[in-house]
């Protein structure tokens, strides 16, 4: 992709500022991920994070050329081009680079779920066939799917490509950037319709979409059938699904982990054999069905590609590693896409040492030498310590690598030399084939490996703030609570995280807290809720922030500060009690209070605050606004006496939904952020950020009159199936939620807890459910969820997650 600005700026309708004869071949709209500048124009997109703020940050960072709607700041040396609304500029852009290639099909996926499945799976299996263009990972939004059509070259053939909406009205910008030769609908669940009046405008809105496709596949759900055929009378339809269907499900039979499917295709029937037993791959099989016999494929070609098909992993974990490395396991997708996805993610890591683990790559048609040194110049562009390369292709073309590199023609070869040479202090990316078998070096390298882990999905977590900052006023601050280890979930790893998204401020509960991410590079200012008085002197060593709550407190802190003479005024947060009684200054002692730290030369008030006690009882309103009402009154008298204004705020999670008119210049948010608010309306569109899990170690077969667990608490009425878990009170799960109380999610089957949880392990019911030893359970995740966890312990949330016990395995991934 190699534009000039001149024929940019005429394509997208755009007023050019500077050079037109610059040419662009790298888009970037995060200034974070800004590596290789050169040729590179930065998109600035407004939303919730206005990305014309960061074009002063891509400037010094060598970018040139920008699209935006303003400039901030002009530079003589840079060049503009100016457009109405930026993402409208992209997707026009896209339109007219897809129009430039008329030989290439293209197959466009929507739905609620099981895009991107789909999506892979047809890439599984004529990658081989065409010269395939993809969306990566899961990139179809308003942004993603434009990016993901300006990849296409002239090598291309075949394009698929994922397409997601979030409200009416997107589809429509949407289809004038693809306009699919093919659509594909996987479903629409009434789940995912909150923006929508109800399911058929969700139907609706998806399948236009297709306005300019010859074929659309679909599922033979009856409401989506009848708008489907009732919109598009005149278009070749094929159905999928289980009665009437054009690839219609006959029959199912489940043996160890394979599916034999009896199918009818327009009539024929096949039998196919199919490696996923689970329900979700089973329909998404179907519709891939659809796709391969539209392009003709023979039955023995189908069931050839079916017994390769993988699950599709389209995440990167991010985990503890020996000799305090960071692994990052991306061990399952091999294509050019995902590797630079990858890299941009390792490049946020805050370790300064970076490692690159990479296998060759199969899933491209380009002649090795050219897709090698394409692979090579990405792999350069990014500064790397180090490069071991796995592979026949990789240890060919290894002098194309500049980075210091080691070159292995196996697996095996490269766990040899990472058992006997250790790679220290470093942030580790292991890329590459399933072929490979790289999470065996994973495996090696982790600090720990339990069949018990507690994931926690960072990007989950990032939409969750930027839901919060959308209810905000764009100038009010987000002050995010980390403290006991980020509601249980991991100190540092959610601290980093939200550094590199300019998070305003970070708060801990106690000093030892904002030590270790100190310790571990976190450069943002900490306030510190319970600074320990015996702690002063590394709170102000580590630049930590202290909550001043009480006058005795605060003439110990100016004291510490006169011993250690600091050179300048230092940082500290005013608690006023306004009604919850733990810690602050009661609002009739604010005027002596200003009146010492008036002019007081060895600290400055860097915000005043107080504790909503209520806020997520409605019926408690008069007590939460007589609550904002002396903090006001302290704040006045404080900011008069002072003569300058600190930040103010009072608002935690449930406070920024139920009483917006609270949110002062500064929020706290802490278990929003994690996935659970106490209102309905504001849950729904948060999304789940942790999943407990484990795995079953052991099924037993047992007979009336036998009992299972400690004190014989259940006895077997008739021949039960039942499972036992690795995992039990000392990794955080309750006692009372055994003997049939709670349950676990098995196959996506609740499987009911019984008998009495041990220490270290418990048994669930597993009658009925085609299951294994070794299989995947989910205890907690969307289902049970953390709110169902928090009724059956009779406790809220918050207890439910920092329960969770420490020996429990951390993993952390984006999607």
């Amino acid at each position: 992709m190699i534009y000039s600005v001149s024929a940019l700026a005429h394509i997208l309708g755009a007023k050019l500022l500077g050079d037109p004869n610059s040419k662009v071949e790298h888009i970037f709209y995060d200034s974070r991920n800004i590596i290789s500048p050169t040729h590179g124009v930065f998109i600035a997109f407004s939303g919730i994070r206005n990305g014309h703020n960061f074009m002063e940050e891509a400037y010094k960072k060598s970018i040139r050329i920008f699209i935006c709607s303003h400039i901030p700041v002009v530079h003589p040396d840079a060049t503009y081009l100016i457009v109405e609304n930026p993402i409208t500029a992209l997707q026009k852009w896209a339109h007219h680079h897809l129009s430039s290639y008329q030989g290439l099909t293209t197959i466009g996926i929507t739905g609620s779920n099981g895009k991107t499945v789909l999506k892979e799976w047809i890439d599984q299996c004529l990658w081989d066939e065409f010269s395939i263009i993809k969306s990566p990972k899961s990139y179809n939004s308003q942004i993603g799917l434009p990016l993901s059509i300006l990849q296409i070259d002239s090598k291309h053939n075949l394009g698929v490509f994922e397409v997601g909406i979030s409200k009416p009205g997107e589809m429509d910008k949407q289809e004038k950037a693809l306009h699919p030769n093919i659509g594909v609908l996987t479903n629409v669940l009434a789940a995912h319709s909150e923006y929508f009046k109800n399911k058929e405008e969700h139907i609706l809105e998806k399948i236009k979409l297709f306005k300019h496709s010859n074929v659309i596949i679909f599922p033979n759900e009856p409401s989506i059938s009848k708008i489907i055929r009732e919109i598009y009378p005149d278009k070749k339809l094929v159905s999928f699904g289980e009665d009437h269907s054009d690839i219609q499900l006959l029959k199912t039979t489940l043996k160890d982990n394979i599916a034999l499917l009896k199918i009818s295709i327009f009539g024929k029937v096949i039998e196919y054999t199919f490696p996923f037993t689970d329900h979700a791959s089973i329909q998404n099989v179907l519709g891939l069905l659809a796709v391969l016999n539209e392009f003709e494929f023979s039955p023995n070609f189908i069931q050839e590609k079916l017994l390769q098909l993988q699950s599709v992993s389209m995440r990167l974990e991010l985990m503890s590693g020996i000799n305090n490395c960071t692994i990052i396991n991306d061990s399952f997708n091999s294509d050019y896409q995902s590797l630079e996805i990858a890299l941009h993610f390792l490049f946020q890591q805050n370790k300064p040492k970076k490692v690159l683990i990479l296998s060759d790559i199969f899933q491209s048609r380009m002649p090795d030498a050219e897709l090698y040194k394409k692979i090579a110049d990405l792999v350069n562009s990014f500064p790397l310590q180090y490069i071991l390369l796995v592979g026949e292709k990789t240890y060919k073309y290894k002098n194309l690598f500049t980075a210091m590199y080691k070159s292995f023609l196996s697996t095996t070869e490269v766990i040899k030399f990472l058992e006997n040479q250790s790679i220290k202090d470093a942030t580790i990316l292991i890329k590459g084939a399933r072929k490979f078998e790289l999470e065996k070096v994973a495996q090696l390298l982790v600090v720990q490996s339990h069949d018990t882990i507690l994931e926690v999905n960072l990007h989950s977590l990032l939409m969750n703030v930027n839901y919060f900052k959308s209810q905000l006023k764009p100038e009010t601050k987000i002050i995010a609570m980390v403290k006991a280890s980020s509601y249980g979930l991991g100190n540092f790893e959610v601290a980093e995280v939200l550094q590199y998204y300019h998070i305003d401020y970070l708060a801990v509960a106690y000093p030892d807290e904002g030590f270790k991410l100190r310790d571990k590079g976190i450069y943002l200012p900490i306030m510190v809720m319970n600074p320990e008085m015996s702690s002063y002197d590394r709170v102000i060593d580590y630049k930590l922030e202290p909550e001043i709550y009480s006058f005795r407190e605060l003439d110990l802190f100016i004291q510490k500060l006169k011993e250690k003479n600091t050179a300048k005024r230092y940082p500290i947060h005013i608690k006023i009690d306004t009604g919850m009684h733990r810690l602050g200054f009661q609002p009739e002692e604010t005027r002596k209070l200003g009146e010492l730290l008036k002019d007081n030369d060895w600290i400055e008030v860097k915000s005043v605050f107080s504790h909503f006690a209520v806020s997520d009882v409605l019926e408690e309103e008069k007590f939460t606004r007589l609550q904002a009402s002396k903090l006001n009154y302290s704040f006045d008298i404080l900011v008069t006496i002072l003569g300058y204004k600190p930040l103010l705020h009072i608002s935690n999670s449930t406070g920024i939904i139920n009483y917006p008119e609270y949110q002062f210049d500064a929020v706290r948010l802490g278990i929003g952020m994690y996935g659970y608010i106490d209102n309905e309306k504001a849950l729904k569109k948060l999304e789940n950020v942790i999943t407990l899990k484990t795995v079953i170690s052991n099924i037993h077969e047992l007979k009336p009159g036998e009992t299972v667990g400690y004190g014989r608490r259940f006895i077997v009425q008739k021949n039960r199936s039942i499972a036992t878990l690795p995992i039990g009170y000392a990794d955080g799960i309750r006692r009372i939620i055994g003997n049939g109380k709670g349950y676990v999610n098995i196959q996506g089957k609740k499987a009911p807890i019984i008998g009495n949880i041990c220490m270290d392990m418990m048994m669930v019911d597993v009658t009925g459910i085609a299951c294994k030893e070794g299989d995947t359970v989910i205890i907690i995740g969307e289902n049970p969820s953390l709110k169902k966890y928090a009724e059956w312990y009779q406790t809220i949330p918050y207890e439910v997650l920092t329960s969770i016990s420490p020996r429990v395995k951390r993993i952390y991934y984006r999607e």
